[in-house]
């Protein structure tokens, strides 16, 4: 009989040992910095205690950034949650699931497009002279609706927001379909049986039993919104002025354009209280992995 190795177990604890590593050190590292003054290309850290929270919260470019990363999470659940179950649905539909692959992967391509591929083909599709979507509003006669896009306060966060949910969206929705494939055909049978109709079938059914998909899909997503970077970044660069300002620009901003390390780590922990609490907060509200 061989002899048991008692060093064996310790090695199925090594990926929880390097998580612990490598995410949770950083971020009590980051925490911690944000309580100092400091500079990436000096070894000495001035203690200002909460001096960069209460700069922070005094900040107006903050606020913008944070109401914009808002808007975006309030975007990006109706369009890519609900969009993305409503997509799934029409395509698990049996009319349409002889079909349903080829637009599987229609929806999907622009997943495993990189984001900063797609930023810059659409900065070519906003650009106010040649782009594409001045074109075809001058084309159909509304030549008074064709702007710059992404030069006008008023679209450019709009602009930036539309991009991330046309490139998401066939993600969403093909988590969803997974979930829906799972749902037992009798449920579905019996609603018809009763009389209800394809809407009736999709809010009675389909969103009740996807109501786990619902959860990581939504966790996600405003997880996605609130630490959103490329697409501002690449598009508008936070501009014009602060119009399109987000958390991770502003924080990327302080950090390698005015090295002020201290205050993006200030950022930084914001970003993740604000993510954690929204976390706990769906897991409250969705209760999911309880038993009814």
């Amino acid at each position: 009989m061989l002899k048991r190795n008692k060093f064996i177990p310790f090695l199925y604890l090594f990926p929880a040992l390097a998580f612990l590593l490598f995410v949770y050190v950083p971020i009590f590292q980051n925490i911690s910095s944000s309580f100092y003054k400091w500079s990436s290309f000096s070894p000495d850290k001035i203690f200002v205690g909460l001096d960069n929270y209460v700069n922070l919260f005094q900040d107006p470019v903050f606020y913008q950034a944070l109401k914009n990363n808002v808007l975006y999470a309030i975007i990006s659940i109706i369009c890519q949650v609900f969009g993305g179950v409503v997509i799934a649905a029409v395509l698990e539909d049996k009319l349409i699931r002889k079909f349903s692959p080829i637009f599987r992967t229609i929806y999907f391509l622009p997943v495993v497009i990189s984001m900063t591929v797609i930023a810059l083909l659409f900065s070519f599709f906003y650009n106010p002279d040649i782009g594409l979507l001045n074109q075809l509003l001058r084309g159909i006669g509304l030549d008074n609706l064709a702007k710059a896009w992404l030069g006008d306060s008023d679209t450019a966060m709009y602009a930036v927001i539309a991009v991330s949910q046309w490139q998401s969206i066939g993600y969403i929705a093909m988590l969803y379909i997974v979930a829906i494939q799972k749902i037992p055909s009798e449920l579905y049978e019996a609603g018809e049986i009763d009389g209800a109709n394809k809407i009736q079938l999709f809010f009675h059914v389909t969103v009740p039993q996807t109501k786990e998909m619902s959860f990581v899909t939504v966790i996600m997503t405003l997880t996605g919104a609130f630490t959103v970077f490329n697409e501002p970044y690449i598009l508008t660069g936070g501009g014009p002025g602060n119009a399109s300002e987000v958390l991770s620009t502003y924080l990327y901003k302080n950090a390698f354009v005015k090295d002020a390390m201290g205050y993006a780590s200030t950022i930084a922990t914001v970003i993740l209280i604000i993510t954690v609490i929204l976390s706990a907060v769906q897991m409250g509200l969705f209760k999911t992995g309880r038993e009814e």
